[in-house]
């Protein structure tokens, strides 16, 4: 017998929602930072925590694992249970871990609360897409999804400012604690303020069994897949690399058992049914593999800036500041202009990026290395606008047609994919970075190397938005009907659609 667990409905005025979308952005804000302020932070862990290499590497990489694995049952248990209820328990524990983090007494602790961390990043993370679906619709929709990709690219790119800001001003010794305790007043700012304003909508899915062995099987296949390509440089030798067919085969396995799920009329992790959806399947790959060549750019410049060129952790992050700041305004831009445009802005986003990285691979070619971070100003600010108008516009369309039951899970799904790609691309273009210097190459051509590395990759999902562009050259618009049409809210908040 399954029962139906609602929650009561609360009226949502228009000012209302978008300070609820405040929130959301927020607390994702502050779980997106945190995978790559640490790295700048890790010397301070070596010299005032006494951490290992393997404890860093822990740190870094863990909070990418647990983030990963987390994502698509906690949409699934957003969808289920409701999701102002999950984001809340997410954002409290995301908190506390936090604060657990910096009072860590040993690196050990410190990789166990970095790890608890994750998981309440990765319950917070779909639910925010979820919250969207359920909040807006149309063109509002598209805006806030533009404003969600503004704090994806900017909460990613300004981690290393934000670290090496932190530890400038706190010093060595304890900098890297003040790292994650910049996390407590905005955590608890944002629960407070979550508690009020977020809307008291129903739990859109039953109260279900909720698929153990689905849950196993896919975390087991991703966990397969991350934990090689996240450990790339720390474990030595090639046995790693035999976790992989062992991740696709347990996702396979994964795909069968939901299969079966379905035919049986229970309710599975991931409905499957969302791969039918050409909108979803082709925004969710152009996704992993534009996160594999995005996120990979600040891993090798970082690396090059600080132990070749010289630059301290400030400098490094002041660097690659004008991508941040162009990411914004490029995803607020792509969020307005996603509903005339369509895929066509997703194309001139990845291209964007694309002469970016040729225009930063040409100014590490010519130009002195004390003068390499005025430089790049241009081709930053070319890639970043390009970043803001690839997220937001793709992560939009991929998620337009998903039913809002279902809209947990499928950002879940979206979001793994960005994660593994993440970790998939840091491994592949490390991996050639570390190989030039392993050859005794200069610095400079590896760094030219691994950034060609990610623009291959950027090529790659250029490929995949023209593919299917040139599907839909005869579609007169990219977003749904529906989704074009005013909404209309009643008196007690309830949204309404005129009819045709």
């Amino acid at each position: 017998m399954t029962t139906t667990w609602a929650q009561p409905q609360q009226p949502a005025t228009e000012d209302r929602r978008w300070k609820a979308l405040g929130v959301c952005l927020t607390a994702g804000f502050i779980s997106l930072l945190d995978t790559s302020i640490v790295n700048v932070a890790l010397p301070s862990m070596e010299h005032g925590l006494g951490a290992t290499e393997a404890a860093q590497a822990w740190v870094v990489s863990g909070y990418s694992l647990t983030f990963g694995l987390a994502l698509v049952p906690a949409g699934r248990l957003g969808d289920m249970r409701g999701r102002r209820q999950a984001f809340l328990v997410g954002l409290a524990v995301f908190t506390v871990a936090s604060a657990a983090c910096g009072l860590a007494a040993s690196p050990d602790w410190l990789v166990v609360f970095r790890l608890i961390q994750g998981a309440a990043a990765g319950m917070v993370a779909p639910q925010t897409s979820g919250l969207i679906q359920q909040m807006f619709q149309g063109a509002e929709r598209a805006r806030a999804f533009g404003l969600l990709g503004s704090v994806i690219g900017v909460s990613t790119a300004v981690g290393p400012l934000a670290g090496g800001l932190i530890i400038d001003a706190v010093g060595t010794d304890d900098g890297w604690r003040w790292v994650f305790f910049v996390n407590l007043p905005i955590g608890v700012v944002a629960l407070a303020a979550g508690l009020r304003l977020l809307p008291r909508f129903p739990a859109v899915g039953k109260r279900e069994e909720f698929d153990p062995v689905g849950v196993l099987l896919l975390g087991s296949g991703v966990l397969a897949l991350m934990l090689p390509l996240v450990q790339e440089q720390q474990w030595t030798g090639q046995q790693k690399w035999t976790l992989l067919p062992l991740g696709a085969l347990l996702l396979g396995l994964f795909w069968t058992w939901e299969r079966r799920q379905g035919r049986l009329g229970r309710a599975p992790l991931v409905d499957l049914n969302l791969f039918s959806l050409r909108s979803f399947t082709l925004g969710a790959l152009v996704s992993l593999t534009y996160f594999a060549g995005f996120t990979t750019v600040f891993f090798v410049l970082a690396l090059f800036l600080q132990n070749a060129a010289g630059y301290s952790a400030l400098a490094a992050g002041v660097t690659v500041l004008p991508f941040a700041a162009s990411s914004a305004v490029g995803a607020a831009l792509g969020g307005r202009m996603v509903v005339r445009h369509g895929r066509k802005l997703v194309v001139l986003g990845l291209t964007g990026v694309a002469l970016g990285l040729l225009g930063i691979v040409a100014v590490v070619r010519t130009v002195p290395l004390d003068s390499l971070g005025w430089a790049a100003v241009l081709p930053m600010i070319v890639g970043g606008i390009g970043s803001g108008i690839t997220v937001s516009p793709n992560t939009t369309l991929t998620l337009m047609r998903v039913p809002v039951q279902r809209a947990g899970a499928a950002g879940g799904v979206l979001q793994t994919g960005q994660r593994v790609g993440s970790a998939a691309g840091i491994a592949v273009v490390g991996s050639v970075y570390f190989a030039h210097l392993a050859d005794h190459g200069p610095a400079v051509e590896a760094l030219q190397y691994g950034l060609l590395t990610s623009m291959g990759l950027i090529v790659l999902a250029l490929c995949l938005a023209i593919a299917d562009l040139r599907e839909r050259t005869n579609a007169p618009q990219e977003l749904a009907p529906q989704d074009l049409k005013p909404v209309e809210r009643t008196g007690s908040g309830h949204e309404t659609r005129p009819t045709s």
